[in-house]
């Protein structure tokens, strides 16, 4: 499963309601089937869903079924002439139905991908049509459930649109940043009760060029292209179609565990230091012998966001992936979604955008952002073309987000970072959109 996908990259203002917040419709969990022999064992009770990869044993189903978890295959691309063999493959293994990870209709997603960008959301919505017609057809109606990993409209003929909230930064982009910062993304067109939080169980490293301890309240520093060695299950892989290969940086939360580096959920071992960020709501480690740095999700990062969703009445979380956790140390906080009212009955902070401070949340409270926030970035020339900040000339409120451009074509955006503002972009594929004094990484526009 690949992961570059859609986010707010900056936190949006929170407005709550005082109704009442249900348990979690769905927990979706990720199986890698084909990563059996570092499969550990898993409590299946505490998923609603699992979806698997394309090769599982037949067992595995009625395992699973018998904890009362339903079962769907994960599929990486979509085909009309896979329709039939959809249809076979969920009968011949008694699945609850389909998961499409097609990444991504419109977009390159891998360089050996056939694109037809004017095309091919409109073929996905066909396809997804007949599918759920000929589902209909051959086990009933809504029998059989077809959900999708979307950074697209999930369209109203699949269950749940899982998002995937995670791979915002990488050994992709010039600076450290943060793996999966707290963002909130409603899907366009779709019920909110029908989508997914996605959460993911791992973190990714990356080699710094500075040592980021003398700037610690700062995790955007330059760092190599070279990704380093992640954690024991990673190795080296080769891309044919891109030309290019190396480690993928991945470490596992079982693994920061297990292997030492973190000797608690929020204790670092020496010379590890673990930071916490106030504006994305995430933790990161580094190591300043190495300069390799670690930014990941844990048991405190994790809970802003599931607060958020339930909060905002999503359905529930899809994880990525179930092998991954350790201890149920992440789980657990996914189990303790909020419900009955209790995330309103006691105050919680969060960070409301560039500019402002955290401050609580209470029963009923309307809150938006500061004028201070969204009066912060300077209109001055860019490089990048139109309006927006110059890399490297002066802002004034550390914190502040602008994107480069208001075209909404430009992936370019600026963070202001002491004093100066530093320059960021959006994931492959994506363009900047300014939303007040947030910025969102959304589909370029036409």
């Amino acid at each position: 499963m690949r992961y570059n996908t859609v986010f707010t990259l900056a936190t949006m203002a929170l407005g709550f309601a005082g109704e009442v917040i249900a348990k979690p419709n769905v927990v979706i969990g990720y199986y890698p089937s084909w990563k059996k022999q570092y499969m550990p064992a898993v409590d299946f009770t505490k998923y609603t869903h699992i979806n698997l990869g394309d090769w599982f044993e037949p067992q595995v189903v009625t395992e699973m079924h018998g904890k009362g978890v339903k079962v769907l295959m994960s599929n990486p691309t979509t085909r009309s002439t896979l329709l039939t063999s959809m249809v076979n493959h969920v009968r011949d293994f008694n699945l609850d139905g389909i998961d499409i990870d097609w990444e991504y209709p419109g977009r390159l997603g891998n360089n050996c991908n056939v694109v037809d960008a004017a095309n091919d959301t409109p073929n996905f919505l066909k396809f997804l049509q007949d599918l759920r017609a000929q589902f209909d057809s051959t086990f009933g109606t809504r029998k059989k459930l077809i959900n999708l990993a979307v950074r697209v409209e999930p369209f109203d003929v699949v269950d749940y649109a899982n998002l995937m909230q995670y791979d915002v930064n990488g050994g992709w982009n010039p600076q450290t940043g943060p793996n999966a910062p707290f963002n909130y993304e409603k899907g366009k067109g779709m019920q909110v009760s029908f989508l997914t939080a996605g959460l993911g169980f791992y973190g990714r490293s990356t080699t710094a060029t500075v040592d980021m301890t003398k700037d610690p309240n700062n995790q955007y520093q330059n760092q190599s292209s070279v990704v380093p060695i992640g954690d024991s299950e990673d190795g080296a892989w080769w891309d044919s179609c891109a030309g290019s290969g190396g480690y993928s940086g991945n470490w596992q939360w079982k693994h920061l565990r297990d292997q030492g580096i973190l000797t608690s959920p929020t204790t670092a071992a020496a010379p590890w230091v673990r930071k916490f960020d106030p504006i994305s709501q995430t933790p990161w480690l580094f190591n300043p012998n190495t300069k390799i740095f670690i930014s990941y999700d844990d048991p405190q990062s994790l809970k802003v966001k599931v607060d958020y969703a339930a909060a905002k009445g999503l359905g529930g979380a899809m994880v990525w992936s179930v092998n991954m956790d350790y201890n149920n140390e992440l789980m657990n906080v996914i189990q303790a979604w909020p419900g009955n009212g209790d995330h309103l009955n006691s105050q919680r902070q969060y960070f409301l955008g560039p500019g402002t401070s955290s401050v609580p949340i209470t029963t009923s409270a309307q809150v938006t952002t500061s004028a201070s926030a969204t009066t912060s970035a300077p209109a001055t020339t860019s490089t990048t073309g139109g309006s927006g900040p110059v890399a490297g000339g002066p802002c004034s409120s550390p914190g502040a987000y602008q994107c480069a451009t208001t075209t909404g074509k430009n992936p370019a955006y600026f963070i202001c970072n002491n004093g100066a503002w530093l320059q960021q972009a959006c994931g492959s594929g994506t363009a900047c959109f300014q939303s007040g004094a947030n910025i969102v990484c959304n589909w370029p526009s036409a």
